[in-house]
């Protein structure tokens, strides 16, 4: 198993559109640079040839200030705010583009090679910079 753990701010692989000439751009200015970081850090491992791909990825997104309480007691959670990201971004999005820069980075040759995915979308926790968590295992038969 390979682990890669990437800072940033995930960010979905989102519509494209046309600008002329045959040429697509992204929608969203996120995405780059979130999948050049994707891509650098998995650019950073060795990966043995695994001709079936299976990716975990866990997606740590930053918590917005409103959930934390005020003054002394500010970096604890109000009662209100919610256990998980429920809303922007969404999780198959994210998974496009971060398994798009995993092949970018040489984790494998093709996105058909991922036969296994497990994503989840949670909450980075006080203190700690959002991201990623991505583990890439071959998938034994």
């Amino acid at each position: 198993m390979i682990e890669i753990r990437v800072n940033g701010l995930p960010a979905p692989q989102g519509s494209k559109r046309h600008v002329g000439g045959g040429r697509m751009v992204e929608s969203s200015k996120k995405v780059k640079p979130w999948r050049e970081a994707v891509a650098a850090e998995t650019a950073k491992q060795q990966f043995p040839y695994m001709p079936y791909v299976q990716v975990a990825a866990w997606f740590l997104l930053p918590r917005p200030k409103g959930h934390y309480r005020t003054g002394r007691n500010a970096h604890l959670l109000k009662a209100t705010a919610p256990h998980f990201p429920g809303k922007y971004p969404d999780l198959d999005k994210l998974c496009r583009s971060t398994l798009d820069a995993l092949r970018m980075g040489g984790a494998y040759d093709d996105d058909a090679q991922v036969v296994r995915l497990h994503a989840y979308k949670v909450y980075a926790q006080y203190g700690d910079e959002s991201g990623a968590l991505i583990r890439l295992s071959d998938v034994h038969l």
